[in-house]
């Protein structure tokens, strides 16, 4: 998924998510037959105004020029959407879909940048319920992006969301020829995805956000008996939509503390584990990512640098 890609580099890639605090990097490197390897993980605090200069000092100091480089979009600067695949040659699809979506976002399609990710469907299956992931954003909020990564003078590859940077990083916890669901928070809120095959087939937001989850006890349990009910819908749903898709586990990602894994493990009727970046990502240069709280911090970034088309030397 990106809203445009540009030429091949080496040295694996650099994502940025730019926030109103700061900026949020990492720098992940694939190699055949091992581990991604972490290069670099941090947050650079400042403000949102000063994002075109932390963002010239971050690619200088990772070496922007040698890799390819994506911005991770804030979940509130584009909308994501599951809908019927329009029956059209590929070249077509994009337009296709923005037809479709102009009574479905809260913006003319006409101010809208639009892309579109594939959902497959099953390999013995017919084609008549094939749906596609729709992504839309403002042209403000792209030419916004654009702007800070010119003004920085790095070049930009991709412009990347949180579900596909959390499919990256789902991808490489799938069980053989099972699906995985994790869920992630931050400070906007939940992330359910269900991927199958290294490929997104559900994302789903929830409305509790990581302090919420990690706020005083007594006010806790409101908010996981929430999660619990909207994952058991949500998943319902996905079993009833994709029957060729058997779901492992969920695999939670790390919030701080083991209450809200602990809770699921105990109220949920799939498999329920907490993850752990060291499993999936060799961390020897970046030990701080084996705090929780970091983990939680950066998980979208380290995700976003996990794309593997053209990033591997």
């Amino acid at each position: 998924m990106a809203f445009w890609h540009k030429t091949k580099k080496k040295n694996g890639w650099m994502a940025i998510a730019l926030a109103q605090d700061g900026v949020l990097s990492a720098v992940v490197q694939r190699h055949a037959g091992a581990k991604p390897a972490v290069l670099s993980a941090a947050f650079h605090p400042g403000e949102r105004a000063q994002s075109a200069a932390l963002l010239a000092r971050i690619g200088k100091d990772l070496d922007a020029a040698e890799r390819h480089c994506s911005n991770v979009l804030a979940s509130g600067e584009y909308q994501i959407l599951s809908v019927e695949a329009p029956n059209v040659p590929a070249a077509e699809m994009k337009t296709a879909v923005g037809w479709r979506l102009k009574d479905m976002i809260d913006f003319p399609v006409a101010d809208a940048t639009i892309d579109v990710a594939d959902i497959p469907v099953a390999s013995s299956g017919t084609t008549h319920n094939h749906q596609v992931f729709a992504v839309a954003a403002r042209n403000t909020v792209i030419e916004g992006v654009q702007a800070a990564w010119t003004e920085a003078k790095v070049a930009l590859d991709a412009i990347d969301i949180p579900e596909m940077a959390q499919r990256n990083l789902s991808a490489l916890l799938e069980p053989e020829g099972r699906g995985l669901a994790m869920l992630s928070f931050d400070h906007r809120g939940g992330l359910l995805t269900v991927t199958f095959r290294g490929e997104l087939y559900l994302a789903r937001r929830m409305d509790v956000t990581l302090a919420q989850v990690e706020g005083p006890h007594d006010d806790r349990q409101q908010y996981y008996d929430r999660i619990t009910l909207e994952l058991q819908r949500s998943l319902d749903h996905f079993e009833r939509q994709f029957q060729y898709v058997a779901v492992a586990k969920l695999v939670l990602a790390p919030t701080g503390s083991t209450s809200l894994h602990d809770y699921l493990a105990s109220n949920l009727y799939l498999p329920t584990d907490m993850l752990d970046l060291a499993a999936i990502l060799d961390l020897e240069l970046v030990p701080e990512l084996h705090d929780a709280a970091q983990q939680a911090r950066l998980l979208t970034v380290l995700g976003g640098a996990l794309r593997d088309d053209g990033g591997a030397p």
